[in-house]
């Protein structure tokens, strides 16, 4: 079935043109990713196909029998919106039905009159009559492994990074047919990103998908558009046949264009010599000259982004780190933490949102100081810090007056000099576009520029704190080749897998409670070490209750069935009474708590539902040995 249809799509600011004449169509259960560079008009088409924009030209049409739903950029918030009415908002029967038990569950418990316990029981009909208990619980998940705050907080309240995580939980709890997708991974730390791989994989839905996560976006997509020159090209498969595909179009088109060109030559050498001959009979001659001029003239030598940078020298004594503490109140982010940096060091750093990340690099570059301990750096050090918080371009600046402010001149690694103009054309910045207004250009492009601005103080350290937001793969690519021949310190926090796997030798581990442990292996490495961790700790616990039941039964067969109890285990066969139905009450009380939508935490989520594991462990020890004394009483 399709669910999308598109026919002779045109979009232009100005004399800019973004894409011309696009079609194409998307059919029920496809997972696709929109690929294109910085600019080019991704958001653009996205508010096009979601009636946010218009197109100059073109129609589009969705299916009747499907719904469908945006993860913007920017999501929308209305003024007063609590993150409940945001996430519930809507008019599916089965959303109302789970808000309207929540609301009355919590009334409930904050007040038990008969009037209160009423409006329960309509609302659990209500969750029988449309079968939402399932529902429920996949609400919960989501609300959970996305860490979205308490619900009943304003929207208003959050940071960028929360207001993002509450929208993404609206769209997937919505659970549309078709999903638009725009940047999904962006301000989501690297569990909730795995977390989101799987769950996009499971679901039957159809996906439209715009990241910059290469390893997010292999495992989900199973076809590649492209936007490029203004064109769609589509690719069958994931990103790897994606690659693969655009090596061999750009090889071809390369052939065409060669042989156009010489045969242009050709073409040329008579249009020139046989100026009389233009007559009808060598009509076709010039027509065919003008089209092999338009075939020759195709410009097909890839953009790219040359970041050569003269580093200061690094000296033997790079920076040294003993005995640092780091706390906020009762939160510690860093405890006796010690390590001495050697040169051309290349570390990811890698922990949840929260756990003090951020803090640990401001202490680094002295923006911040330790509790205790000292953090000694080396004469020659020069720091290079790129950071969200950090970009800070001014709007009414044009783009060449951003770069001329820091160098008028830059000299490069050979000695030669290079104008600021020069440089920002180095980085795709056409002349043209150098006497814009930062306030025109988009979200990747002030990010490049600004990445520009770090780059040219010729840092000898390199701090990148999430810098793959928002930044197209070309550029991508060409910032990781950079990063590669660096012959600097590197340290990277990112949340984009492939792009630390391919920069980083070892990681700082944040675990929490101000422990850092040092991996030495890649991202993926440690994913594999840390599952092949816990099947050994399940496969050690499978073992311990299979001896322990061994044991239990060996005990019953050893002890005579016929001997009656002694006095002794007669009073243990009544404790055990008394403390098994304990025990079954105070299940029932946190399995109540962990299903009443209370609680929004997910380390406390997660704490809870090892306290009933636990439970239920105790539970079933003491009611074997219960049943064995049962018998024989």
């Amino acid at each position: 079935m399709n669910c999308l249809s598109v026919e002779n799509l045109t979009k232009s600011f100005g004399e800019k043109v973004l894409f011309e004449n696009l079609n194409f169509g998307i059919e029920k259960g496809q997972k696709v990713a929109l690929v294109a560079a910085n600019g080019t008009g991704k958001t653009t088409l996205l508010n096009i196909l979601t009636y946010k924009d218009t197109p100059d030209s073109g129609v589009l049409a969705y299916n009747k029998e499907i719904t469908y739903d945006i993860l913007a950029q920017e999501p929308d918030f209305k003024a007063d919106d609590t993150i409940e009415d945001f996430i519930f908002r809507g008019d599916d029967p089965m959303l109302s039905a789970v808000k309207n038990y929540e609301a009355a569950l919590a009334s409930y418990e904050n007040d038990p009159s008969d009037g209160q316990l009423e409006k329960l029981n309509t609302a659990t009909d209500q969750m029988e009559r449309f079968k939402a208990w399932d529902y429920e619980v996949k609400i919960k998940e989501v609300i959970s492994k996305l860490k979205v705050p308490k619900l009943t907080q304003p929207v208003r309240e959050l940071s960028g990074g929360q207001k993002k995580r509450v929208a993404l939980s609206r769209v997937l709890i919505a659970q549309p047919n078709f999903l638009i997708l725009d940047e999904p991974t962006n301000h989501l730390d690297l569990d909730m990103i795995e977390w989101l791989e799987q769950y996009l994989i499971k679901q039957n839905l159809t996906l439209l998908l715009v990241t910059h996560d290469r390893y997010f976006l292999d495992r989900i997509c199973d076809e590649i558009f492209e936007i490029e020159n203004q064109q769609m090209f589509r690719h069958k498969g994931n990103y790897s046949s994606y690659l693969e595909a655009k090596a061999e179009r750009e090889e071809q088109l390369q052939r065409e264009t060669d042989k156009a060109k010489n045969l242009m030559r050709k073409e040329l050498d008579w249009i020139r010599r046989m100026p009389k001959a233009r007559g009808t009979k060598a009509k076709y001659r010039v027509d065919a000259f003008e089209g092999l001029k338009e075939k020759a003239s195709v410009n097909n030598e890839k953009k790219s982004v040359d970041m050569a940078t003269n580093m200061s020298r690094l000296g033997k004594k790079v920076m040294e780190i003993e005995h640092v503490h780091k706390s906020y109140g009762d939160l510690k982010i860093v405890a006796d933490f010690n390590y001495v940096f050697k040169r051309r060091e290349r570390i990811g750093v890698v922990g949840p949102n929260g756990v003090g990340k951020s803090t640990f690099l401001n202490m680094l570059t002295g923006k911040e100081k330790p509790d205790t301990g000292s953090i000694v750096q080396g004469e020659t050090l020069v720091f290079g810090y790129y950071t969200q918080s950090g970009i800070q371009l001014e709007d009414n600046k044009k783009v060449i007056e951003v770069i001329s402010d820091i160098a008028e001149v830059i000299e490069q690694p050979d000695g030669s000099k290079i104008t600021a103009s020069q440089m920002l054309q180095k980085f795709l910045f056409p002349p043209k576009q150098q006497h814009d207004y930062v306030a025109k250009l988009s979200g990747g492009e002030k990010r490049r520029l600004y990445l520009l601005t770090v780059l040219m103080k010729n840092p000898n350290f390199l701090i990148l704190d999430e810098p793959t937001n928002d930044l197209d793969l070309l550029t991508l690519n060409v910032l990781e080749d950079f990063l590669l021949n660096f012959p600097g310190c590197l340290i990277i926090v990112s949340h984009d897998r492939y792009f630390m796997d391919k920069l980083t030798d070892h990681l700082f581990i944040f675990e929490g409670e101000g422990k850092i442990s040092d991996f030495n292996g890649k991202y993926l490495e440690y994913r594999d070490y840390i599952e092949a961790k816990e099947r050994q700790e399940k496969q050690a616990q499978k073992v311990e209750k299979e001896e322990a039941k061994a044991q239990n039964q060996k005990s019953q067969t050893q002890t005579p069935n016929k001997s009656k109890l002694s006095y002794k285990e007669k009073k243990e066969f009544e404790a055990l009474e008394i403390e098994i139905e304990k025990l079954e009450t105070q299940k029932a009380e946190l399995e109540a708590k962990l299903s009443s939508g209370s609680i929004t935490d997910h380390e406390e989520l997660q704490k809870l539902s090892e306290q009933i594991s636990e439970l239920m462990e105790v539970i079933d020890e003491r009611t074997l040995r219960w049943m064995e004394l049962s018998e024989r009483g």
